[in-house]
């Protein structure tokens, strides 16, 4: 297994498991985990995303849910071996068919986003072959509590789609990141999060590299609490 090292904890990787990214980064360091006191994370991977949340949030209880058995049990091994393990839980199940009573205040998921691939490898972590957006959103809704929030980051792609998909499922648009890889290029991922609440829009940019290899100040400042720069 291979370590990736962050300020307060670790994840141990493995082959078999979608490893440490960008994206699961920027969410688990910008969503709106504030309020929240229950969180329901959907395809854990590593446990990278919920493991920043509970760094970020000293109170909150988690919850990670992953089909993949291999990612499973990984993420039990990082939550074990994290200083926030009495507040974090994992099962090893698959969304779409999960019952609980049980409401949560966020809800959050770096989502499978592939239709196809050539690669076998991270087959359910990078394509939509397990969790369509469709049901990824109507199941969401209906395990959000009455001022739950759901989290997400997809790329730019598919944003109409999955906002067009959350309001028929009543949910609403409420903030809007958008990722840009390097300064002046066109925007690849998006941050958006809805609520069963109506509000007024909250969008910004956000610029990753200010040239190659090169981080922007606006992600080492958003960063500088979890990575270990050398």
């Amino acid at each position: 297994m291979k370590l990736f090292t962050f300020k307060q904890f670790e994840i141990q990787q493995s082959k078999d498991v979608f490893r440490v990214g960008t994206d699961g980064v920027l969410l688990g360091a910008l969503a709106d985990v504030e309020n929240a006191s229950s969180i329901l994370e959907v395809g854990t991977g590593t446990g990278l995303i919920s493991l920043m949340l509970a760094q970020r949030n000293l109170q909150a209880e988690f919850l990670g849910l992953d089909i993949n058995d291999a990612a499973a049990k990984l993420t039990q091994l990082n939550f074990e071996n994290s200083p926030f393990h009495a507040r974090l839980k994992n099962s090893h199940q698959d969304f779409k068919t999960f019952e609980t009573e049980d409401r949560f205040d966020l809800i959050v998921s770096n989502p499978p986003y592939f239709e196809e691939s050539g690669s076998e490898k991270d087959k359910i972590a990078r394509q939509t072959v397990e969790l369509n957006f469709m049901q990824l959103i109507s199941k969401a809704a209906e395990l959000l509590s009455e001022k739950g929030m759901f989290s997400v980051i997809i790329p730019v792609e598919a944003g109409e789609v999955f906002i067009s998909i959350g309001k028929e499922n009543k949910l609403h648009l409420n903030r809007k990141v958008s990722i840009r890889g390097i300064e002046n290029a066109k925007a690849k991922r998006l941050i958006l999060e809805f609520s069963s609440q109506v509000k007024e829009v909250n969008e910004s940019d956000f610029i990753i590299e200010k040239s190659p290899r090169q981080y922007s100040d606006q992600y080492l400042e958003l960063t500088k609490e979890f990575h270990v720069f050398k």
